[in-house]
C-alpha cells in the first residue's frame, strides 16, 4: 500500500507539473503593456532644429524606449563620419533615460568603415533582434542594398521561427523596397511571404521622408516620414495629405493589440496634428486634415 501510494502521490506532481507546463506553452493573450516611439529619418538634406523638437515631444510622451528608423548622420565620407555621430551625443545623453534602437539607413552605412563606427556610435550591430514583454522586435540592414540581400532574409527566417511564440512581432528596415511590390504586384515576394507565415504584424521603413501606410494579408506596412530631412515635395495646401509633413509616431501595445499614433510636429515646424495610423490607407487620409486638432 505504501508503494501505491508513493505511485499515486508522483503520478499527481508529474500532472500537475505537466498541466503547467502546458498551460505556460499555450497560446494565450500577450501579456504586454508598454509605450514606445518611432523616429524618422534626420537626415537627407536635414532641417536644422527638427530632430531637436522632435525628441522634446518624444520626451514629453515618456515612451519605454525610441526606434529610430534610420539616416541619423548626412554621411556619404568615411573621414567625416565619426565627427557627424558624436554631434549627437550630446542630445542623446539629454535623453539617456530611453533605451535607443537603430536601424541602419544608408546615410548611416556606406562602407566598411562607416559600419564600424556605426557599430561603436550606436552600440549595435546592423541587423539583430530584442524582445519586450512578450513582443518582438527584428531590426534588419539595407543601408546598401535596394531590397533585403539574401543574408537578410536568413536572418529574418530564423530569427522569426526561434520567436514564434511571441506576439505582436515587428520587424523594422530602413528602404521601402515593400511598396512597389504591394501597389503593383501580388504581395508574393520573401519578405511579405515570411511575415506572413510568422505572424509578423507590422513592418515599418522610412527612407522617404514620407508617411504611409498600406495594409495586406493582416500585415500593416508603415513608411515613417521625416523627423529632421527635409520634406521633398515642400510645402502647399496637399503637402500634409500626401504625407509630406514632419512627425514621430507612438505606439501603445496592450496585450495584442497595437494602437499608433502620428503626431505631427507643434509650431514652427508644423501644426501639431496627430491622428490615428489606422485612419489612412494607400490612398491618403480617410479624414480632412482640416479638421484636426493642433497645437494651441
Amino acid at each position: 500500500m505504501v508503494v501505491v501510494r508513493r505511485f499515486r502521490a508522483t503520478a499527481a506532481l508529474l500532472l500537475a507539473a505537466y498541466a503547467a507546463a502546458a498551460m505556460r506553452g499555450a497560446p494565450g493573450e500577450p501579456r504586454n503593456d508598454f509605450r514606445f516611439s518611432i523616429l524618422g529619418d534626420r537626415t537627407g538634406g536635414a532641417r536644422p532644429g527638427v530632430y531637436e523638437q522632435a525628441w522634446r515631444e518624444v520626451d514629453q510622451l515618456r515612451p519605454d524606449f525610441v526606434i529610430h528608423v534610420g539616416d541619423l548622420i548626412e554621411g556619404g565620407e568615411d573621414l567625416r563620419a565619426e565627427a557627424e555621430w558624436e554631434r549627437l551625443r550630446p542630445l542623446w545623453e539629454r535623453y539617456g533615460r530611453y533605451p535607443l534602437h537603430f536601424t541602419p539607413g544608408n546615410h548611416d552605412i556606406w562602407s566598411e568603415w562607416s559600419e564600424q563606427i556605426y557599430r561603436e556610435r550606436t552600440g549595435r550591430p546592423p541587423s539583430y533582434s530584442f524582445d519586450y514583454q512578450d513582443a518582438h522586435f527584428t531590426i534588419l540592414d539595407n543601408s546598401r542594398t535596394l531590397d533585403l540581400a539574401d543574408d537578410q532574409l536568413a536572418f529574418l527566417e530564423a530569427d522569426l521561427k526561434a520567436h514564434a511564440h511571441r506576439r505582436p512581432k515587428f520587424v523594422f528596415l530602413h528602404k521601402p523596397y515593400w511598396i512597389v511590390f504591394l501597389k503593383v504586384g501580388s504581395g508574393a515576394f520573401p519578405l511579405h511571404q515570411l511575415a506572413r507565415r510568422y505572424g509578423v504584424q507590422f513592418v515599418v521603413s522610412g527612407h522617404s521622408h514620407q508617411w504611409g501606410r498600406i495594409e495586406r494579408d493582416g500585415i500593416t506596412y508603415l513608411q515613417a516620414g521625416s523627423s529632421g530631412g527635409h520634406l521633398r515635395q515642400g510645402g502647399g495646401r496637399d503637402a500634409f495629405r500626401q504625407g509630406w509633413f514632419f512627425q514621430h509616431g507612438f505606439v501603445r501595445v496592450a496585450g495584442s493589440r497595437v494602437e499608433i499614433t502620428v503626431k505631427e510636429l507643434d509650431p514652427p515646424f508644423g501644426r501639431g496634428r496627430r491622428f490615428s495610423a489606422a485612419d489612412w490607407d494607400a490612398s491618403g487620409p480617410r479624414f480632412d486634415p482640416e479638421t484636426l486638432p493642433g497645437a494651441p
